[in-house]
């Protein structure tokens, strides 16, 4: 499954990837990409949909886009959804429109979704990179969840349970990149943004006879 969008409508015609980005809850998937889309030009993280209610602070069209649970249903009714899920009983969806429109316009768009997302998308032939945050060590992992102090004591047991079978599917991404230090994770994902970006079959191939021409010499 490939967005339709053509090479038109950006200057430089090139045509921008996907990149989806998952993790267990824990593993610094949301720091990290924070970090990259403010650091690297041209890449974005589109804005999903959700039905949940909005948090303290939080602006529709900034964090999500807020919708009724019948106004999402209606949008996967009709096929808008290039992905979706449902987590604590809320759903959660991201518009094929809004990466078509950022890909189009030569943007590399960062999806951060969820392992069953992923699988998804990998097994309906979603043409993406796909990255794996693991972190340095189930330790490490545990103690990042206490630490946010946000969540009771059963619901931090059931992000470790789905952690754990997280955890398994590693080895079905392109790639992995240990948060251990952000400031490396953050190195190293941009690395693999840049390599992809200069995969042949991203920039298509250079004209070359001009430089297996003969050169002639001035006399």
């Amino acid at each position: 499954m490939q967005p339709t969008a053509g090479r038109e409508g950006n200057a430089t015609g090139r045509r921008g990837s996907i990149f989806v980005l998952s993790a267990p809850s824990g593993a610094g998937k949301t720091s990290l990409s924070k970090r990259i889309v403010a650091e690297m030009a041209d890449v974005v993280q589109v804005v999903t949909c959700t039905t949940r209610s909005p948090r303290p602070g939080e602006q529709d069209g900034r964090e999500y886009h807020f919708l009724s649970r019948q106004a999402f249903q209606q949008r996967i009714a009709a096929g808008d959804f290039l992905e979706w899920a449902q987590f604590n009983g809320q759903l959660y969806g991201t518009l094929r429109q809004s990466v078509e429109a950022a890909i189009t316009a030569g943007q590399d768009v960062l999806l951060v979704i969820d392992v069953q997302g992923a699988a998804h998308h990998r097994n309906a032939g979603l043409d993406a990179v796909y990255v794996f945050v693991r972190p340095p060590s189930w330790e490490v992992l545990a103690e990042r969840l206490r630490a946010r102090g946000s969540e009771s004591t059963s619901t931090q047991a059931q992000r470790l349970l789905v952690a754990r079978q997280e955890l398994a599917h590693y080895t079905a991404y392109d790639y992995v990149v240990i948060n251990d230090q952000l400031d490396d994770a953050v190195g190293t994902l941009q690395a693999i943004i840049v390599a992809e970006r200069h995969r042949i079959k991203r920039v298509g191939t250079v004209p070359i006879a001009p430089l297996l021409a003969p050169q002639q010499t001035k006399g």
